[in-house]
Formats: structure tokens, sequence, C-alpha cells
């Protein structure tokens, strides 16, 4: 089970004999190895090399993405060519690039989502994304086509650190109270407790895993070498890991005392990663910029202040919903009484203050005109530009037609998608294009379009997306306009036919 790893002594026999038999009741952590089975067997070769390679990317819509655009970047594209295709990617890579780069992603996917019950658990993986955010700036700054798999090999480095918290939390326990008594680290104590060190676990879960050698060799601890040495690629991936996995030690609280350690670490390493200290210190900066975005426990990220926003936000979509449904009562209320247009206005006020929209504007359709035009809003600067709020009824194939002829609620994520533009009509792009996403409420009676409501929000509002309620809400409130639009008509027909 130990998969080709002999421990130095028989303590250390028995510390891994106690991590598989955690693993198998466990599963693997949480579930790389799973992940991992297919890319491996397309790096090996085990099918038809770059049929099988082509088919596991493609199965993955992320990594399609990723593997293109390295495909396409500076180090890889030649002449300009231009990569359209992952069967061509595969080409211009290889299928080793290809498949350090699919390994990256799923330890990230598998490290990010797992939520071990140990808190130290949580901190260790996080630390390992970490290491693997810095080791990818860090080479893409050098230029150096190892990339790929230098970030596996930085997440992989305390991967000992990782098995040991996650599946045996008493023994790293007992480890760090030991090392504390007497003055020490956990690394320093490792050997005489477990009879292995930390990096002997990961190597022997490495091998455990099937990961291929190279990625091992990657994963070992090495101190820079002396200046003028000859630096081979598996040493310089094996000291980028290094670098890496201990910058993201010093770099996770976010203070003074890590910043100086970080410091002094690309002063350390430059010589050996051909990379002036300056630059490493941007290629870091930038790494804890993605990192405060991607990573949800570690102090550098500010977890309390993003915790605090999300339930303001979450509060605020609360109250906004009670205001829909304040809305809704009082359309239902005056359904039998008020005429279409006083249906629509309380309809466009509602969606205005219950779901916080920068601007809202109510179009109806004229049918002896042929359009549809812009007649009720709210908002900053939007009555200023109603009278250029109008357009043809005739189908044309941009996204208010199509919410008109489908008859659904629209939400548009991404107004600002350049692939988007097209679907966007012109009278658009000239009153509301500050608009980042928008919601469209088609009016159908009869499966006649009798017009719309529209609501946007600009930059100033966070990212956002609806909910289920929110579009049930929407929906109910439509239904309601629609029944006073139809309760119109049938009285319209009723005196026409007394006038007949």
């Amino acid at each position: 089970m130990n998969a080709g790893f002999k421990a130095p002594t028989p303590l250390g026999d028995k510390t891994l004999s106690e991590m598989w038999d955690c693993t198998r009741r466990q599963g693997d952590m949480p579930g790389f190895a799973k992940a991992i089975t297919a890319i491996l067997g397309a790096m090996r070769g085990e099918d038809e090399q770059e049929f099988d390679m082509a088919r596991t990317v493609l199965s993955d819509p992320v990594l399609t993405q990723k593997v293109l655009r390295l495909a396409n970047s500076g180090m890889y594209s030649a002449f300009g060519q231009h990569v359209n295709t992952v069967s061509k990617a595969v080409l211009v890579l290889g299928t080793e690039a290809i498949g350090h780069l699919a390994l990256g992603l799923k330890l990230i996917e598998e490290l990010s989502a797992s939520s071990p019950d140990t808190g130290i658990a949580h901190i260790e993986m996080e630390k390992a994304v970490l290491a693997g955010i810095v080791a990818q700036q860090i080479a893409t700054s050098a230029e150096s086509r190892h990339a790929e798999e230098a970030v596996v090999c930085s997440m992989l480095h305390t991967l000992g650190r990782m098995m040991l918290t996650f599946y045996m939390p008493e023994r790293w326990h007992d480890l760090q109270q030991r090392a504390d008594a007497e003055g020490l680290t956990v690394d320093d104590i490792a050997p005489e407790v477990l009879g292995l060190s930390l990096e002997d676990i990961g190597h022997a879960a490495a091998r455990h895993w099937g990961l291929p050698q190279s990625l091992i060799n990657g994963m070992r601890k090495l101190e820079p070498v002396e200046p003028g040495e000859e630096v081979s690629p598996t040493d310089w991936i094996a000291g980028l890991s290094t670098m890496s996995a201990l910058c993201a030690d010093s770099l996770w609280h976010d203070d003074a005392a890590g910043a100086a350690a970080v410091q002094k670490l690309t002063e350390r390493y430059s010589g050996m990663l051909g990379v002036e200290p300056d630059n490493l210190m941007a290629a870091i900066e930038q790494a804890k910029i993605v990192a405060a975005e991607d990573l949800t426990i570690a102090p550098l990220s500010r977890p309390a202040e993003r915790r605090a926003k999300a339930l303001a936000t979450t509060r605020q979509r609360a109250e906004g919903n009670k205001i829909l449904l304040s809305g809704l009562a009082d359309m239902r209320d005056v359904l039998d009484t008020a005429s279409p247009g006083q249906m629509v206005s309380i309809a466009l006020e509602t969606v205005y203050q219950g779901l916080d929209f920068s601007r809202a504007v109510a179009f109806v359709r004229n049918r002896k005109e042929g359009q549809y035009a812009a007649k009720i809003c709210f908002g900053e600067g939007v009555k200023e530009r109603l009278p250029d709020m109008t357009f043809s009824d005739s189908y044309e194939p941009n996204v208010f037609h199509a919410a008109l002829n489908s008859d659904r609620v629209i939400f548009i994520e991404n107004a600002k998608d350049a692939k988007f533009a097209a679907k966007l009509p012109l009278w658009w792009k000239n009153t509301l294009a500050d608009a980042r996403s928008f919601v469209i409420l088609p009016l159908s009676s009869n499966g006649q379009p009798a017009g719309f409501l529209y609501g946007d929000w600009d930059e100033s509002f966070p990212p956002i997306q609806l909910s289920q309620t929110e579009f049930a809400l929407l929906n109910d409130m439509r239904a309601l306009v629609v029944k006073a639009v139809e309760r119109r008509h049938r009285l319209e027909a009723v005196v026409v036919n007394r006038g007949g």
C-alpha cells in the first residue's frame, strides 16, 4: 500500500500504516486521487495519447479555456499562430504541460472545496493553494515553460502537513505540544515522534497516488544553490516550490513580520530562480491580490470583512424581497379597479425599490405606430433620455425582441461582455450602455407583446445573481399586470360590441 516508499524506521512504517487506514475510512484527500486518474493515464500514454488528453481536457470547460490561453501565450505561440482547438493545443504544448495544468487546477478545486473538521487542516490546505498562486505568478514572471509543473509541486510541497492535519489531527496536536515545550518546530520534532519527516509523509502519499517521479522530485525542500552554480530544470522547480511554500507561510497573516520574511526569501532565491528580487516582490504582490479573492479563511483575504459584506448584502436582499411582496399585495388589492397604466406604475416602482435598481423604465407597445416607447421611469438621469428610448416592433435579432417573443423574465449578468455586444440594440447602447447587469420583464397578452419593464444596475452595485425567489416574485408581478391589460381588452370589446 506504500506504493514503493520505504519508511526509514519501523515507527515510520507504523505511522504510514495508520495513515493509509485513515484514508481508506475517510477517502483520499478529499477526492483528488479520483480526479487525477484520467489525467495521469493520458500523460503516461496508456491509450491513444493525444486523443485521450484532448478528451480529458474538453470534459472540463475551465481547463479547456486555460489550455487554449496557454497555447496562445507568448511563450508557446510561434510566429503569431492562433490555436483554436484543444487537439492542436496538445501538439503545441505537449501532454506533460497540459497534464500539469490539469493537475494544478484539480488540486486547487479539491483543496478549496474541502471543508475539514479541523481548522488547522483547513489552514494548511489554504496555504497550499496560496503557495500555488505564488508559484504561478513567479513562474510567469520568469517566463518559464515549467510553470504548470511548478504550481503543482508548490501546492504539494507541504502535502505531509496536509495529510497529517487532515487524517490524524490528534497526532498533529501532540507534535505541536511537544515542539512548543522543547522550543522547536513541528518539522524538527516529527522524525523522533513519527519515525519519519513530514516531507517523507508527503512523498509517500504522492507515490501512493501514483504521481510521476518528476513531480515528486519537484516537491522536495531545496536550499538556494551557490552563486554561479548551474541549476537544472528539476532543481529550479524544487527551488521555486520551496520558496513558494515558505512565502505562503509568511504571507498568511498579512503582517509586518511576514512581509520582512518574504523580502529575505526573495533575496535568497533570486539568483537560483533567475529573477531579480524586485521582480520577485512584484510577482508576490500580484499573488496576494489573487489570493485575497480566492482564499476564505486566511487573514490575507480579510474573511471577517467579506463575511460582514456578504451578510449585509443578504440582509439587503431580504429587505428587498419584503418590498416586492408588499408591492404585489398592493397590486392584488387594486387589480379590479386600476388601469393597466396604473398597474405598470406600481410594478415599476416596486421592482425599482425592491431590487435596488440604478434605473427602471416601462416600455409600452403602440401598435398603430409599430413601435415600443419608454413611458415611465425611475432613476437618476433617465428622464432626459426617454425620447431616445423607442424602437420598431418588427422583429430584430437582439435580446429585447428575444425576451418579448419568449415571454419570460430575462436576466443579463454581464452586459459588457464583448461577445454579447451584437445582441444589444443601438437605442440601448445610446441610452443605457453604462449598465453592467439588467432584467427584462416582458408583458404579453394572449400571446401578443404589450410592452415590458426594464431595470438595471450600474458598476457601483456589487455583482449580482437573482435568486429563484426573486424570479418567482417578478413572474407574479408580470402576471398581475397582464391580467389588468386583458381586463381592459375585454371591457373594450364589450363597448365595441354594444356600439355595433
